[in-house]
């Protein structure tokens, strides 16, 4: 038995049974040939990729059982199959070994025929899965260049032509691309073939999107003539923003995280999430934001031939109060910030951070970073007490300062070495004695230290301590702490 669609040239098989297979069939070839050299009889059934793909979204939701972070096979991967991050969830079944014959086995159970591999990354696995030689796979970590050298280059999922030119110069198999020069590669090739080679081996990231419940709020619109620049993009997208609004207005609500997903003419899908500092519907503040986000990705959107369809949801809501909409009184001053926050994170492509104080006398401890969040309550350790000038750059690690010479043994140097370099001292400020906390366990082996502010003759100022006092024969020990400009 097989099945078969309309392609060029005329019908072509998409799928055969093993019987079919073992006849020397493939998927792809023309039906009309293959009746032509097969005496058997064959049974052909017309291809039906709604049924398909329905019946995979079910395997997918079964496979949760194991984690909830999977994916379908895409395109380049043929559509037959997923993905299963199984990061942080082996244990639950033994071990890796064990949840991949507990897969196995239960899939066995449902006549379902599979072929399994377990590695390092999605792209790793698809190739054994699909190309290796056993019907279930597993490779330690590290050992994915080892097992991916004997497979044909098919399994870099990379584009057809690029397999077709790599195997008339002789390169039939991974093992070849992987020890040669990436440049001529690139140059011959182009990004595609390097950026499959790298997915494979791990050293390019891979994020699946992960198979989510349907949105609650979201909307489509498609395009009879694909759009192509970024503008027409933009615009998409507040005009799906003011569709769903309504909808979250009635609920209450407002999107704290969107995904916008655009989806070329050649089937490739690319989805872009968009965080608020807190909840919005105002979809000029989304196509601001859009705005920004792709001026930074700028060629790396890579819109081919145009988009046919765009797609935005609301993947996170929360409650959004109603307010007065402006009756010429000034808005929240945390509104002005949160919107700032919101323009940097799409601008710089990070999460923000801020310094929490920390009840620390010692510098290295007296603050930490934590996730920049609207609303949070400003901490009033920081204006508990005044303090001296603090430098501009706090040294991840004071640095030692050698070669140190003090005209009094327990003032300020006049001159000393760091990074192999020679500083003369032409003014200094201090001490200022900082001590560790005397209820700490640590406390005893951390000396009080001498810290002082020395301006030097070229201009630099830098922020030194002593730490502890001098002892007969064993001066104290010098360090660098931070920079001041």
């Amino acid at each position: 038995m097989a099945f078969a669609t309309a392609g060029s040239g005329g019908l072509r098989l998409t799928a055969l049974d093993p019987a079919a297979r073992a006849l020397g069939l493939a998927p792809g070839e023309p039906l009309g040939r293959v009746r032509a050299r097969v005496g058997v009889p064959l049974r052909v059934m017309p291809d039906d990729p709604e049924a398909d793909a329905d019946a995979l979204a079910r395997l997918c939701a079964w496979a949760q059982r194991y984690t909830p972070r999977l994916a379908p096979f895409g395109p380049a991967e043929g559509c037959h199959g997923l993905h299963l991050d199984v990061t942080g969830a082996c244990h639950l079944h033994g071990g890796e070994a064990g949840l991949l014959a507990d897969l196995a086995r239960r899939l066995a159970a449902a006549g379902i025929p599979a072929r399994l591999a377990l590695a390092d990354s999605p792209g790793a696995g698809f190739a054994l899965a699909r190309h290796g030689s056993e019907d279930a796979i597993h490779i330690s970590p590290g050992a994915a260049a080892a097992a991916l050298a004997p497979l044909p280059v098919e399994a870099l999922r990379c584009a057809p032509a690029n397999v077709i030119a790599l195997k008339r110069l002789g390169l039939k198999r991974v093992g070849a691309l992987i020890g040669a020069p990436r440049a001529p590669l690139a140059r011959r090739f182009g990004l595609d073939l390097i950026h499959r080679l790298d997915q494979a081996l791990g050293d390019r990231p891979e994020p699946l999107a992960d198979l989510a419940e349907p949105a609650r709020y979201g909307a489509r619109r498609g395009f009879l003539d694909p759009i192509l620049h970024q503008e027409a993009v933009v615009a998409a997208a507040s005009a799906l923003m003011a569709r769903i609004a309504p909808a979250l207005e009635a609920d209450g609500l407002g999107a704290r995280l969107v995904r916008l997903t655009l989806h070329r003419v050649d089937g490739v899908m690319r989805a872009l999430d968009l965080a608020l500092s807190r909840p919005s519907r105002c979809p000029d503040a989304l196509a601001a934001l859009l705005r920004l986000r792709l001026d930074r990705l700028g060629p790396g959107l890579d819109a081919g031939f145009g988009f046919e369809s765009v797609g935005l949801d609301v993947v996170a809501a929360e409650r959004m109060p109603d307010r007065q909409p402006d009756l010429g009184a000034a808005g929240s001053p945390g509104d002005d910030v949160a919107d700032l926050a919101d323009r940097l994170r799409q601008r710089l492509g990070r999460s923000l951070v801020r310094l929490i104080p920390r009840a620390s006398h010692l510098p290295e401890r007296a603050d930490r970073l934590a996730p920049w969040s609207p609303g949070a309550p400003e901490a009033g350790l920081w204006a508990a007490a005044p303090l001296p000038p603090r430098p501009l750059v706090l040294l991840a690690r004071s640095e030692p300062a050698e070669d140190v010479l003090a005209l009094v043994p327990d003032g300020p140097p006049r001159r000393f070495r760091w990074r192999a370099r020679r500083y003369l001292v032409a003014h200094a400020e201090g001490p200022e004695r900082i001590g560790p906390e005397w209820w700490r366990a640590d406390a005893e082996d951390l000396p009080e230290r001498d810290y002082y502010v020395i301006e030097c003759e070229a201009g630099r100022r830098l922020w030194l301590y002593r730490s502890g006092p001098h002892a007969p024969g064993q001066p104290a020990a010098w360090f660098v702490h931070g920079l001041f400009a």
